[in-house]
Order: C-alpha cells, then sequence, then structure tokens
C-alpha cells in the first residue's frame, strides 16, 4: 500500500519509556510539517552546527517564560521522506527520568499546530504513507511487547517482511487464478478451455498453505502471550512453596499455618521461550474467615480461566477424599498434572496418583515437572515455527481459507464459472485486509489505538 497522505497538523510524544530515577536517555519524538519549526522553536543551538536531514545537532531547551536552560539535549532530524513517518520528524535525545523529559514535551506541545500523538499514530502514518506495510507496523508493538527471545525473533519475522512475503505470495496466486476464471466469463469463445483439474489443485494447494498458516499462528500464539498455569490445592499442601521453587525466589510467603496465602501471588517465568504466569493460589476450602473466602473465590476464578493447571497434595499425607472432591471441580478438558509434594517426608501411604513426584524443599523432582509442563505445553509442535500471526492476522487467514473452502465447494456442483470467483473474491479480500492493501481508515484507528503512545 503506498498513499498519499498528509496532515496539516503535527503531532509529537514521548517515545521511550520513563520512569523517576530510571533511563539515562529519553526521547520525544515529533513528526509534521512543523516539525523542524516546532523543535527550532524551544532549541538554542550554539555555533555554526549545520541544520540539516539526517544529521545530529547539539543544543539546550528553553523554558519560554523564564528563558532558563531545560535540558542538555540531541536533535536528529529526518526530512521526508526518509524517516519512520514519511514525513519531517525530529527526536530530541534528552536526559532520563520524568521532570525534564515532562517539561521539554509541553514546551513542544505549547507550539501552532502541535497536538500530542495518539497511540498508534506514528506508525499509523508509517503505514499511510507507504513506509511500512500493516504486518509490519503490528509486528514492532509485537518486538517492544516480546516476553521472550523467542516471541522477539517472530516479532522480527514480521519486520523483515517474512509474513507479507508469504501472504502476497499467496494472494498473487489467488489473483492469477481469478483473472483466468473471470477470462473465461467474458471471452470463453475466443480462449483455450481452462483446465480445471489443475486450477483446482492449485486452490486446494493454497488453502492447505493457509491452513498451516492457522495452525502455526495457533501454536505461535503460546511464544506471544504465554501461559497462565494455576497452582491449586487443599491449604498446606505447599503450593506457594512449589511457586517459589519454580520462580527461583522467594515469591511467596511460606508458614507451616494453612490458610497462609489469602490472595492471588503472580510469578512469571519462562520455559524454553514460553512465557509463564504462576499463578499461587489460596488453599480451597471451606471457611469462616471473611479474608480467606475472598481469596479461595479468587482461587476458583483462577481455576477456570487458566490454561493449565498443577493439582498440588501432600505426599506424606497421601491422597485424600478432600483431594478428590477438590480435583473433581476441574474442567474435564483442562490440562491438569497431578503433583505429591513433600515427596522429603516420609510417605505414609499410597501415592501412585502423583504424576510428578516432587519436593519444593530439595528440588526432588524439578526437572521432571518442568519437562512435563514442556510437554503438556505442545513445546515439541512448536519447534521450526519462524513466523507467526497475531489474533487479527489470525482471524483473517482463518477466514480467507473458509472462504477459498466455499470456493472448492462450487467447484464439485458444476456450476457456471460465475459462482466460483463470489467466495474467491472473499478470500482474496481478506487477505488484502491482512497486509493492508484493503483497508479503510476506520479499521486502522481501531487497530492503531491499541498500539502505545509515542509508537
Amino acid at each position: 500500500m503506498n498513499l498519499a497522505f498528509s496532515t496539516e497538523e503535527t503531532i509529537a510524544a514521548i517515545a521511550s519509556a520513563v520512569s523517576p530515577g530510571q533511563g539515562g536517555v529519553a526521547v520525544i519524538r515529533i513528526s509534521g510539517r512543523s516539525a523542524q519549526e516546532t523543535c527550532k522553536q524551544i532549541v538554542h543551538i550554539p555555533g555554526d552546527q549545520i541544520w540539516s536531514s539526517h544529521r545530529i545537532v547539539y543544543g539546550h531547551v528553553i523554558e519560554k517564560k523564564t528563558q532558563k536552560h531545560i535540558d542538555e539535549v540531541l536533535i536528529l532530524i529526518m526530512e521526508a521522506p526518509r524517516s519512520f513517518t514519511g514525513e519531517d520528524v525530529v527526536e530530541i535525545h534528552c536526559h532520563g527520568g520524568l521532570i525534564s523529559v515532562q517539561r521539554i514535551l509541553n514546551q513542544i506541545l505549547e507550539q501552532p499546530d502541535v497536538r500530542r500523538a495518539l497511540p498508534g499514530e506514528f506508525s499509523q502514518r508509517a503505514v499511510l504513507n507507504g513506509r511500512l506495510d500493516l504486518i509490519q507496523a503490528e509486528a514492532i508493538n509485537d518486538l517492544i511487547s516480546a516476553k521472550s527471545q523467542k516471541a522477539a525473533e517472530l516479532a522480527m519475522a514480521g519486520v523483515d517482511g517474512d509474513i507479507t512475503q508469504r501472504i502476497n505470495s499467496l494472494r498473487d496466486k489467488l489473483l492469477d487464478q481469478l483473472s483466468e476464471i473471470e477470462a473465461r466469463i467474458d471471452f470463453e469463445d475466443d480462449l483455450p478451455p481452462l483446465n480445471k483439474q489443475a486450477l483446482l489443485a492449485d486452490l486446494i494447494k493454497i488453502n492447505n498453505e493457509l491452513q498451516q498458516l492457522v495452525i502455526d499462528a495457533k501454536q505461535g500464539c503460546i511464544f506471544r502471550n504465554g501461559l497462565k498455569i494455576a497452582l491449586i490445592g487443599l491449604p498446606n499442601v505447599g503450593k506457594s512453596s512449589v511457586l517459589n521453587r519454580l520462580s527461583k525466589r522467594e515469591r511467596a510467603i511460606v508458614t507451616a499455618l494453612p490458610g497462609t496465602t489469602r490472595d492471588l501471588l503472580e510469578s512469571e517465568i519462562i520455559l524454553e521461550g514460553i512465557p509463564i504466569t504462576l499463578l499461587d493460589t489460596a488453599g480451597i476450602r471451606s471457611t469462616n474467615d471473611e479474608v480467606e473466602k475472598i481469596g479461595v473465590a479468587k482461587s476458583k476464578n483462577a481455576l477456570m480461566t487458566a490454561d493449565i493447571v498443577l493439582f498440588i497434595f501432600d505426599m506424606s499425607i497421601g491422597w485424600t477424599t478432600a483431594d478428590q472432591d477438590l480435583f473433581d471441580q476441574i474442567p474435564k478438558q483442562m490440562p491438569t498434572l497431578l503433583i505429591g509434594n513433600k515427596a522429603d517426608i516420609k510417605v505414609q501411604q499410597d501415592t501412585n496418583q502423583a504424576e510428578i513426584i516432587f519436593s519444593a524443599l530439595t528440588g526432588q523432582g524439578e526437572n521432571n515437572l518442568i519437562q512435563a509442563l514442556l510437554k503438556i505445553c505442545g513445546l515439541h509442535e512448536t519447534h521450526g515455527i519462524e513466523i507467526a500471526l497475531n489474533e487479527r492476522q489470525l482471524d483473517l487467514v482463518n477466514a480467507a481459507s473458509k472462504a477459498l473452502g466455499k470456493t472448492l465447494e462450487v467447484t464439485t456442483q458444476e456450476l457456471p464459472w460465475d459462482f466460483w470467483t463470489i467466495d474467491l473474491r472473499d478470500a482474496i479480500q481478506k487477505l488484502g485486509e491482512l497486509t493492508g492493501h484493503e483497508i479503510s481508515e476506520a479499521l486502522l484507528d481501531r487497530i492503531f489505538s491499541r498500539f502505545c503512545i509515542g509508537k
């Protein structure tokens, strides 16, 4: 897509993470027709430095009212179209933290024709000006949000254009097929007969590729979104100790008293590139303690919303009717691992229920637990995945595959060529929406509103 896009408005925002006392350098981005003039109004550039595109100049930001220095800065100038947005862009690199960054931004926003950028607006302008396609822009956002190295690698494949290239290749093949069919509709008597079997074989092959993209995307979501694993069990079976052992830190308070955990605790870890959020729940039991009741309610909610459940019981006591009653509350379709904890204590009863024999105290069985988790996560199915789609892209590929499936159904009914084109056009349109070839500005607004401000 290469749309002509211009606006009278110049936008500005902080383009780097800012926090009090954190970050040596912060970046403020200005984009639009008056970007350079806006910057010149608030900075003093000493000496005979040359202000020109793709150069860096040194100066000080001046407070308009007092004429005092706000900060010492470097200014990077990028004239259109050689910039991220395709417009004139100026970046002010100042000291990090929070106060001076915000003061500089305030000086910028006081200038005429400048407003604060909306979430994702820089990226949106880059797409509208043809500097990026939609998939690349979304991949940059995914790269920023990546929770693991593998997620970052998959996002980078999108930035590099690997996903776009693959989608465009499939879309071009469908366009070729559509043009062949439409040519027969208008000029069938002047053209050689169309080989229906060859056309059908091509459509089946393309649909298989789309379906494989859907499969890869669903598996790739594990790396992008991660998994939630709920630690469920009766009070005092060692759920918090298991959390601490897997987290490699004392995340939860551990005591010998049942009911110590009153709230839902979260701890994030990375297993073989998969971001995992461990949910340490309050022991589920009947109680008259109002605070503990709230914790039990949160535990039950975590049980229903988790991707995987680690059901923990006390091996020193053995499997009890209370364990069984609680286990029966787990949804049948929920992947569940039975963990027999406290293996370091002498076992008094039969513990054949345990899939993993574990000791949060000594670490016994930790590697077996991790390998079992990776297996239940389906990690072996994610090896070899080089690209992954986000939810919007996945929905469109799925819709394109379904539309192509309808086209294949029509081919078996001996209907005229016109009927072949209806769903084939729909499949092509869906793939066009995915890359941004066919998309409305209103939809772009909705997509980029999910981005962070400054991106």
